[in-house]
């Protein structure tokens, strides 16, 4: 039976939150109103971040003051453990 929350990669959960937002200007990160920020939500490995990722920033293309971000919450939680596998 899977997991409730989605496939697994390898046994270890290597949370990531993807979230974004209005910029108030295009060469740095500053939200424009923090009350909508969009939490897109927190997945159990950098694949599922990277596909939520994308799809949201696919949505917002025509706005470049729309961006969106991946947040290595496992890097966060444990700093000294190794989240293994490719940098991204």
């Amino acid at each position: 039976m899977a997991a409730k929350d989605g496939p697994k990669t390898s046994g270890r959960q290597l949370l990531h939150l993807v979230f974004g937002g209005e910029l108030t200007a295009l060469d740095k990160v500053e939200f424009s109103n923090l009350k909508a920020v969009d939490i897109i939500g927190i997945f159990p490995n950098y694949a599922l971040a990277y596909d939520a990722w994308k799809d949201a920033s696919h949505r917002h293309v025509d706005d470049a003051h729309m961006r969106y971000f991946i947040v290595h919450l496992h890097r966060l939680l444990d700093p000294d453990q190794d989240g293994g596998g490719a940098a991204g």
